[in-house]
């Protein structure tokens, strides 16, 4: 056999693990039988690509599945024991640190609050580092026997123009602009490292074990200090997730509105961003100061005012009920708004509202944002487009970061490769 003709049979054989084994990652347990089937590949093919995954530890034989006129099948599943990896949320308000198991099961969490104006750089590196220390040896895992690394970060992450193979970071909203995290990461993490925008590693992971599973077009809407989404279609075989970060929250719907951090004017996000929301508020008559010091915990007070009255005379509760109203409404028409252009424009089939501040302010706003959609969109569209909650919790995008070195040993067919 030429030497062309080894590297093309060894290339599909490759490509056929990768493929059985995103089947087996991203569905339920299944029987050798029914990878046949769905994959196309012959029964041999599967049997000996299994039994490779088998004896290599990705996966398992989970019980038995009757079949009409033949013995039980074995049902397979990947094991959650082959190994951990990290997932990292680097947001304004926190630094999230996740450990999670091969099958993105949470094992622990370090959360680091972050009480400065501006995060730099360095600082998040040390806190990052630190945080995997502490994760690592908690758990007795070497750090350097990590699966992998995978960092979601609130900006762009692009190809340096004179040195394509180093990526930068440009992030407004935490002041940065080309700022090298993942070489500076890398210095002292000896595992696989990947580094993305946080929207679009959400959106692999509401596509994945979230909200927006089965569908074919998700845009998940991420919700924070600041807003983002992505685009995510998962039209490859064994469902494989292909994502692209919309810049959302930059889209202008009010020409001359309020001055945004990326140099703009009425971007969406100076409607819907969680410090303007609070702003807003405490500038409306009637407003109540808040018991909380972080902006998380005054927005979740916020949406807990909307249920339980402040206290005082009959007027102030009037006045204070009537400010919690006026700036929660107005973020139901700005949402909804922005949420109607996506659909209008992308036409997908599920919306998903995410990240931290999606998570307060969903459970109380999402029918009427729902009904403010519906009165901004195209009915065609409208009517086969569903618009859930998102379902990942308070660790949405660290797990969204987790499945970033994930989805490279997916298409790699469980092989670990080089930092990204």
């Amino acid at each position: 056999m030429t030497p062309l003709a080894q590297q093309t049979t060894r290339d599909l054989r490759w490509h056929n693990r990768s493929d059985l084994l995103a089947r087996l990652y991203l569905g339920e347990s299944t029987s050798r039988n029914d990878l046949a089937r769905a994959s196309g590949l012959s029964p041999a093919t599967v049997s000996n690509v299994v039994s490779d995954l088998i004896n290599e530890g990705l996966v398992a034989e989970v019980g038995s599945v009757s079949s009409a006129g033949g013995r039980p099948r074995a049902l397979l599943r990947v094991r959650p024991d082959f190994g951990h990896v990290v997932g990292v949320d680097i947001a304004e308000t926190r630094i999230q640190v996740g450990l999670f198991d091969w099958t993105l099961a949470l094992v622990a969490e370090e959360v680091y609050p972050v009480v400065a104006t501006r995060l730099e750089p360095v600082r998040v590196v040390e806190v990052v580092l630190a945080g995997i220390d502490r994760l690592t040896a908690e758990a007795g895992i070497a750090p350097d026997d990590l699966l992998g690394v995978g960092v979601g970060v609130p900006g762009a992450v692009q190809a340096d123009a004179l040195t394509p193979e180093r990526t930068l970071v440009h992030a407004p909203t935490l002041g940065w602009s080309e700022v090298p995290l993942a070489e500076m990461l890398a210095r002292e993490i000896g595992t696989p490292l990947h580094i993305d925008n946080g929207a679009m590693a959400l959106g692999q992971a509401e596509t994945w074990r979230g909200a927006a599973r089965g569908a074919e077009r998700a845009v998940t809407v991420l919700l924070g200090v600041g807003a983002g989404a992505a685009l995510t279609m998962a039209a490859e075989p064994g469902g494989r997730a292909r994502s692209i970060t919309i810049e959302w929250g930059h889209t202008v719907i009010e020409v001359g509105g309020p001055p945004c951090r990326c140099g703009s004017r009425g971007c969406l996000e100076t409607f819907i961003g969680a410090e303007t929301i609070l702003r807003h508020y405490q500038g409306l008559a009637g407003s109540e100061p808040f018991i909380g010091v972080g902006t998380e915990d005054q927005l979740a007070e916020l949406v807990g005012r909307r249920r339980t009255p402040a206290p005082g005379g009959a007027a102030g509760a009037r006045a204070a009920a009537r400010a919690v109203d006026q700036a929660l409404g107005s973020v139901v028409t700005y949402l909804g708004i922005g949420i109607g252009n996506l659909v209008n424009l992308l036409g997908p089939d599920r919306v998903v509202l995410s990240g931290w501040a999606g998570a307060i302010l969903g459970p109380a706003l999402l029918p009427a944002v729902r009904d403010t959609v519906s009165r901004h969109t195209l009915p065609y569209l409208h009517g086969r487009t569903r618009i859930e909650q998102g379902e990942l919790g308070p660790e949405a995008v660290a797990l969204g970061a987790a499945t970033l070195p994930v989805a490279r040993l997916l298409a790699d067919g469980g092989r670990a490769t080089t930092s990204a």
